[in-house]
């Protein structure tokens, strides 16, 4: 079980999926599992708000096609209540593109809609979303954009945040200083509100800021650099949220993890 393996790792925040991500149906979880599973976070000492689930990366509740939007939207609801049936709260997602066949805008309040009607079918779960790269016709690049979907959504108190460090370098949020993350917080908190973030990914980048390719990097070894992870993970702003790795070497995670919470606890 997941939590084998961060306790391998000696972790204590993580990210996980409730089914196949690359797939649209999954096996309903059983009450037995949820039980097992609720069971197990406890045992671990894992509580709701350390875990950040991701949905599936075919959903895009942006399509401007009506029926292949209810598909998504579908599946999107589906993932919502997966979360809550194992006693979680956090679901990470990405906004979703507009395809080029309407207008950013016109796709984000669609985005703002699903979410909306999404949150319906459930208590407790918070829909977390997620910045992207800036690659092709994908929504959520910029912080101004987040805020503008963020301003969309009616359930706003139910609506949160993860900042991907690799997707922020990437859209032209130069982090390679501390400076560089500094103003990316400031505006986020400016905009939205830190109170909103629920959670960061932390990756380096393989390629240079304002890239636009989104290609993770293991930590320090790639275009951000040491410098923002470990101002990350001592920033008091951000102690109460998990940091999730994406990056790209699973042998060297322990390494990372080892790192990132020696700084948190300096």
């Amino acid at each position: 079980m997941v939590f084998d393996r961060a306790k391998e790792l000696e972790c204590n925040a993580l990210g996980m999926f409730t089914k196949n991500q690359r797939q649209w149906k999954a096996k309903p979880i059983e009450p037995e599992q949820a039980n097992l599973f609720r069971v197990k976070a406890e045992e671990a000492g894992f509580k709701p708000n350390q875990i950040l689930v991701h949905d599936s990366y075919l959903i895009n509740l942006g399509h401007p096609d009506p029926e292949k939007r209810a598909i998504s939207l579908e599946a999107f609801r589906d993932e919502l209540m997966r979360v809550e049936q194992l006693g979680l709260r956090l679901l990470n997602f990405h906004p979703g593109s507009h395809l080029g066949l309407v207008e950013p805008d016109e796709s984000l309040r669609l985005v703002g809609q699903c979410i909306d009607e999404a949150l319906e079918h459930t208590e407790h779960t918070i829909a977390v979303i997620e910045n992207t790269a800036g690659q092709g016709t994908n929504l959520g690049s910029t912080l101004e954009e987040l805020a503008r979907l963020y301003e969309m959504c009616r359930t706003k108190e139910r609506v949160g945040f993860c900042l991907d460090t690799c997707h922020l370098h990437a859209a032209g949020y130069d982090l390679s200083t501390v400076e560089g993350l500094q103003k990316v917080l400031s505006r986020f908190d400016e905009l939205i509100g830190l109170g909103k973030l629920c959670g960061m990914h932390l990756n380096d980048a393989k390629a240079k800021a304002g890239s636009r390719l989104d290609r993770h990097e293991s930590l320090g070894e790639g275009t951000i650099g040491w410098a923002c992870f470990d101002a990350i993970a001592t920033d008091p702003r951000l102690c109460n949220i998990p940091l999730v790795l994406e990056t790209v070497d699973s042998g060297k995670w322990k390494a990372e993890v080892a790192r990132i919470r020696r700084a948190t606890q300096s």
